[in-house]
C-alpha cells in the first residue's frame, strides 16, 4: 500500500462503519422492527447518513484522491487500490454535487417510505403512498439533475448508477429484440393452456416445513449459515455488512410452493456473490457486486439456468418429497419439472414465469422513462400501469395491490434499477452458454455437485467485487461483451421443447 493510500484508508474505514450501521437499521426495519419505531429510527438513519457524507466528502479526501490520480502515484497502487480510487472519485463527484442537508432530508423520506408502501399494499390504498412517492421522485429528479452531464438525458443518469455504460439507447434495442422474439413464442404457448398442470404446486404446504426446506436449499447451493442468516420479509431481498455477514430473506405462501423454493434460490445466488468477494476488498468501496445487472445475473443463473433445469432436480426431488411426503407422494419428477416451468402471463413480477418475466421489466422501464424524461402525474401512474399490463400481457390488475403497489423498489428510491433484472437474465444465459462449453455443467448438476460451478463463478466474477465493471468481466470471462442472443436462444429452445411447439 502506498503512503498516500494509507492516509486515505481511515476515511474509507469510517465511512464503512456508518454504512454498516445504516444497513443494520434497514435490515431491522424490513424484518423485525415494530411499526411504531420508524419515526425515531429514521432520525438516527438521517444522522448516520450525514456522518457518512462528511467522512467521504471533505477537503482532505478530495486532496488525497487528486494526488492518487497523478501518473506517478497511480503507478504505485495495486489493481484493487486503483479500482478503489476510481470508484471513490466517481462517488465523490456524485456526493459532492448533492447538498448534505438535502441528502439527509431524503434519507428521512426513504426511512418512512417503506412502512407507508407496506401499509398501502396491505390495505390496497395507493392514495396514502402517492404523496411519499411523489416526494421521492422529486428528490431523485433533483439529484439526477445535479449529476447530469451536458447532453445527457436525465434517466440515463439513473441507469448509469446501476449499470455503468448502459443507456436508454442500448436498452431500447435490447427490449426491442426481446419483444420481437418472445411475443410470438408466448402467443404459441397460449394456444396450449392445459399442456402443463401446476396442481402439484397448489396443495396446502405447511409454512414451517417450507422454512425448513428453504434452509436446506440455501445450504445445498452453497449458502454458508456460519456467515449468513435467513429471515422473513414482505419482499425477499439480500443485504450484507461484509462477506462474512450476508443476510437473505424469504416469504411463504401455503398454496404456492414454488414461491419459497425459487425465492430462496434466487436470493441465495445474490448471497453467494457477496460471500465470495475477496477478503482484501470486502469492507472497501468496491466490496460489493460490480453492478445491479451482474448481481442479478448471479441470482437468475442459480434460479433459472440451474434451478429450473431437469438436471438440478434429479438428485433433489426425492429430498423435497421427504419434506412433503403426503403432498408429493403421487407426483413424478417429470410432472414437477414441467410445473415449475409452466408459462402463462401473470400480474405479479416476483411470481412470473421465466418466459414472460421480462415483460414485467419492460413495463416498469417504460414507466420510469415517462417519469424522468417526460411529464406524468403520480396520481395517474396506476392507470398507466394497468394499461401497459393489458398491452403487453393481456391482463389488467383488479386492484393496485397486485398492480403498481406490488414492488418496494420505488419506495427505496431505486429508479433505473428495474432494467437490471432483464439484463441479469440475459447475462446469466450468456455465462451459462459459455460454461457449458468449458465444463460438464449438467453432469455436475445430476451428481448434486455444485462446487465446480460456484468455483468458476467465484474465480471469474465474484472475487473481483466492484473492481471491474460488467463489460470488463464478460470480456475477461467469455471473450465478448454483453450479447442478448444467448438469452433469446435459451428461452426459445427451452420452451419450444417443453411445449412441443
Amino acid at each position: 500500500m502506498s503512503e498516500l493510500f494509507e492516509k486515505l484508508q481511515p476515511h474509507l474505514d469510517k465511512a464503512y462503519a456508518y454504512r454498516v450501521a445504516m444497513t443494520m437499521l434497514n435490515w431491522d426495519n424490513s424484518t423485525a422492527a415494530p411499526k411504531e419505531a420508524i419515526d425515531f429510527t429514521s432520525k438516527a438513519m438521517a444522522i448516520l447518513s450525514g456522518e457518512n457524507y462528511k467522512a467521504l466528502i471533505n477537503d482532505v479526501v478530495k486532496g488525497l484522491l487528486q494526488q492518487l490520480s497523478t501518473d506517478e502515484e497511480n503507478a504505485k497502487l495495486t489493481p484493487y487500490e486503483k479500482a478503489i480510487v476510481k470508484n471513490m472519485k466517481k462517488e465523490f463527484r456524485n456526493m459532492e454535487l448533492i447538498p448534505p442537508e438535502e441528502l439527509q432530508a431524503f434519507e428521512i423520506v426513504l426511512a418512512k417510505a417503506y412502512p407507508v408502501w407496506e401499509e398501502a399494499k396491505n390495505t390496497n390504498n395507493y392514495s396514502i403512498y402517492a404523496p411519499v412517492l411523489e416526494e421521492i421522485i422529486s428528490y431523485t429528479k433533483r439529484f439526477a439533475g445535479y449529476k447530469q452531464k451536458p447532453g445527457q438525458k436525465l434517466y440515463d443518469v439513473l441507469l448509469d448508477e446501476y449499470e455503468e455504460g448502459f443507456t436508454m439507447e442500448i436498452l431500447d434495442e435490447f427490449f426491442c429484440q426481446l419483444r420481437e422474439a418472445l411475443i410470438p413464442l408466448v402467443a404459441q404457448i397460449r394456444k396450449k393452456p392445459d399442456w402443463i398442470s401446476i396442481d402439484c404446486l397448489r396443495k396446502n404446504y405447511d409454512i414451517e416445513t417450507q422454512k425448513k426446506l428453504s434452509h436446506f436449499l440455501a445450504e445445498y447451493i452453497g449458502f454458508d449459515f456460519n456467515r449468513g442468516v435467513m429471515a422473513e420479509s414482505a419482499h425477499p431481498f439480500t443485504t450484507n455488512l461484509h462477506n462474512h455477514d450476508v443476510r437473505i430473506t424469504n416469504h411463504y405462501l401455503e398454496n404456492k410452493l414454488e414461491d419459497a423454493i425459487f425465492s430462496i434460490i434466487h436470493e441465495g445466488g445474490h448471497a453467494l456473490y457477496e460471500m465470495d468477494i475477496d477478503d482484501a476488498i470486502t469492507t472497501s468501496p468496491i466490496g460489493g457486486g460490480t453492478s445491479m445487472g451482474m448481481h442479478e445475473s448471479q441470482s437468475r443463473f442459480y434460479e433459472n439456468n440451474l434451478g429450473r433445469s431437469m438436471e438440478f432436480w434429479k438428485p433433489l426431488f426425492g429430498k423435497v418429497c421427504e419434506f412433503f411426503p403426503e403432498e408429493l407422494k403421487d407426483v413424478t419428477l417429470e410432472e414437477f419439472y414441467k410445473a415449475i416451468n409452466y408459462a402463462k402471463p401473470s400480474l405479479i413480477r416476483t411470481q412470473a414465469d421465466e418466459l414472460t418475466y421480462s415483460f414485467h421489466i419492460m413495463i416498469r422501464y417504460e414507466i420510469e422513462k415517462m417519469i424522468f424524461d417526460g411529464d406524468v402525474d403520480v396520481k395517474e401512474l396506476p392507470r398507466i400501469w394497468n394499461e401497459k399490463y393489458e398491452e403487453y400481457l393481456g391482463m389488467t390488475p383488479e386492484n393496485d395491490a397486485e398492480g403498481i403497489l406490488q414492488d418496494m423498489h420505488w419506495a427505496g428510491g431505486s429508479f433505473g434499477y428495474f432494467p437490471s433484472y432483464a439484463l441479469g437474465s440475459a447475462i446469466a444465459a450468456q455465462l451459462f452458454h459459455y460454461m457449458e462449453g468449458v465444463m460438464p455443467v449438467k453432469k455436475y448438476l445430476e451428481e448434486g455437485n455444485l462446487v465446480p460451478v460456484r468455483e468458476f463463478l467465484c474465480e471469474h466474477i465474484h472475487k473481483y467485487g466492484g473492481s471491474k465493471n460488467t463489460q470488463e468481466l464478460l470480456l475477461d470471462t467469455v471473450g465478448e461483451a454483453f450479447n442478448p442472443k444467448y438469452y433469446i436462444e435459451y428461452l426459445t429452445e427451452k420452451y419450444t421443447k417443453l411445449y412441443e411447439l
